[in-house]
């Protein structure tokens, strides 16, 4: 007799959780949209500083998947993976503006009566880079610089060991709740305080710029390039939203789940929570870190202000507005206030005058964000994706226990008393 218990965990991920097929659907349907109302590929309907929004806009959805997968499901409160998120933007970020900056150089030393050499080529591209924080050598940690490929692998490599070392040396001391919390927030305040020195090797406060010009391809207009991005951030998400579902599928997710319910029965009964805590750790740190790589050549620019600490309080906000716990509840979460925020701090919110005062929406953002976050704590702890149970509720019959969305197990219809 054949044994058909696991045979569901055994058909492909889409069949399982139709919300992925849902979520890919959507998501291309919107590039395909954005891309025909593009300036570089459509009908110009959509500036190319709007479609640079959209892009980012998708990479922040991608952070916030790894967020909730931390967070949602493992019950780690991170304050620390915008820190991850930045250091892949900087990883990628030195490979741009060196291979950018060398054109510049060659072409300048060209008119030379004599042939420059690899050196002053190279003494050049210092001078231009750290001139302005009064420095003409490249630190040990530009070494590889010019070498896309290895900055590539440094965008993962660096915050992937980062998370591994801090994971490690936290999970094994057994350092949960809101001490775990603090810690990430230390290690994040640390990074960006050591990151504003100047000679820190990333050129401090200034940071680096220039990022939207790829070398090479400065004949391609931005129009061009933004849909380029545009099309890698939407794809970067859908792998993401794949990856993430399947780790919180099957028997690992119910582990993950459990730890987050419940660490210490789950520690009893022989799991190695440390390992399954630290894998998890370490596997959003990476996707953060490819986020935050696809993110800064859009955004043209990146500095130390943006792994301060606050980020990553905004991208737990992010998270919880959503509805932790499910993934389509972080995208829509990231989704729905990174357009809100583009909205009220580019000016294009009318000023309310109440006679007494002017509500200018540019300082009061941040106040709105931190209040809408408090009434979903209080009043939807379901977040955003709760509307989707409230349309169940009133579409579906009773399913007598029958999972909802993608979070197995975690949120099911109670039985009806007979």
């Amino acid at each position: 007799m054949t044994d058909t218990t696991f045979a569901p965990a055994r058909q492909p991920i889409v069949k399982r959780y139709p919300v992925v097929l849902v979520f890919l659907g959507c998501l291309a349907l919107f590039t395909l949209g954005v891309t025909i109302l593009s300036e570089g590929f459509g009908i110009g309907v959509i500036s190319t500083s709007f479609v640079k929004t959209l892009g980012k806009t998708l990479c922040l959805c991608l952070v916030a998947l790894a967020m909730d997968l931390v967070w949602g499901y493992c019950g780690i409160l991170s304050l620390g993976h915008m820190a991850f998120f930045g250091l892949g933007g900087y990883a990628i970020g030195m490979w741009l503006m060196y291979a950018r900056t060398e054109i510049i150089v060659v072409q300048s030393l060209s008119a030379a009566p004599l042939p420059p050499t690899a050196q002053e080529i190279s003494d050049g591209i210092a001078t231009q880079i750290f001139g302005v924080v009064g420095a003409s050598e490249f630190p040990p940690i530009w070494a590889v610089a010019h070498s896309l490929p290895l900055q590539l692998a440094a965008v993962v490599l660096v915050p992937g060991l980062l998370a591994l070392v801090f994971g490690w040396l936290a999970f094994r001391s057994r350092v949960t709740g809101v001490y775990l919390s603090i810690l990430t927030q230390a290690m994040t305040l640390a990074l960006a305080l050591y990151l504003f020195q100047n000679d820190s090797g990333l050129r401090g406060n200034n940071g680096l710029s220039g990022l939207q010009n790829l070398p090479g391809l400065g004949h391609v207009p931005q129009s061009t390039v933004s849909i380029w991005f545009f099309w890698a951030s939407a794809l970067a998400l859908g792998i993401g939203f794949l990856l993430c579902t399947w780790v919180v599928s099957g028997k690992f997710g119910s582990v993950i789940r459990a730890i987050r319910d419940d660490e210490s029965r789950v520690r009893f009964l022989g799991y190695p929570v440390e390992a399954y805590k630290l894998f998890v750790f370490t596997l959003t740190a990476v996707i953060a870190a490819i986020a935050g790589a696809l993110y800064y050549p859009q955004a043209g620019i990146i500095n130390p202000a943006e792994i301060a600490p606050i980020a990553s309080i905004y991208l737990a906000v992010w998270v919880a507005i959503g509805g932790r716990g499910r993934l389509y509840g972080a995208v829509m979460g990231a989704a729905f206030v990174s357009l809100l925020s583009t909205y009220f701090t580019g000016g294009q919110a009318p000023d309310i005058n109440l006679g007494f005062y002017t509500i200018q929406w540019v300082n009061w953002w941040t106040v709105l964000l931190g209040l809408s976050f408090v009434v979903v704590t209080l009043f939807a702890p379901k977040g955003l994706g709760g509307l989707f149970d409230l349309i169940a509720a009133r579409t579906s019959p009773n399913r007598h226990g029958a999972d909802l969305g993608p979070d197995v197990g975690a949120l099911r219809e109670k039985e009806a008393e007979k």
